[in-house]
């Protein structure tokens, strides 16, 4: 719902929030709302949908419910390259490894895939380290308490610390020193399978 980027054309302000909606099927007449998970009762979800100008007269045709995501208890199952512990061969990528967001499962995807290739190669699995965003997700997703893990999206929080004091000089910091990690890590990337 964050508007970033988004500018109401009429006035030139960003809006407060924003709905995504995405078509539901081929012919463009169901659209579903993106991200809206809940567990209110159906009354309630009409009442409040209707609030919404652009939804006030809309049919719908199927309301929101939670969802329950189903992951692997990664810290205890997985390493860093994202292969079982106890099936080195088999990797795992995706929501199912406990991240969360499109961008995290694609990066697992392509990770678990490079290191299945260069294994099957004969080369030895490699990580980016936990300075860099890929890594820092690892490091949770294969590192975080067992007893407490949870899916994640990758943030500030999981990056290893900075000595840089305010919220602006911390994530600066953390953002310079994962471009040094990420380009020191790259020659290991692109060496190829």
């Amino acid at each position: 719902m964050k508007p970033v980027g988004l500018v109401d054309p009429r006035t030139g302000e960003r809006p407060y929030a924003v709905l995504q909606l995405r078509a539901e099927d081929a012919a463009g007449a169901m659209y579903g709302l993106v991200g809206f998970q809940t567990r209110l009762k159906q009354g309630e979800q009409r009442r409040i949908f209707r609030m919404v100008p652009a939804l006030a007269r809309a049919e719908f045709l199927r309301y929101g419910a939670a969802h329950r995501n189903t992951y692997l208890c990664s810290p205890a199952a997985l390493e860093a390259t994202l292969a079982f512990r106890n099936r080195p061969g088999v990797f795992v990528a995706g929501q199912i490894t406990g991240v969360e967001g499109y961008m995290e499962s694609a990066a697992t995807g392509i990770l678990a895939g490079w290191n299945a290739a260069r294994l099957a190669r004969g080369r030895g699995a490699a990580y980016p380290p936990p300075e860099t965003a890929v890594g820092a997700l690892l490091r949770y997703v294969t590192a975080a308490s067992p007893a407490t893990f949870a899916p994640m999206n990758v943030n500030f929080g999981l990056f290893p610390a900075v000595a840089a004091r305010g919220k602006r000089r911390r994530h600066a910091e953390i953002v310079a020193r994962a471009r040094r990690a990420l380009d020191d890590w790259m020659p290991v990337f692109t060496e190829g399978v």
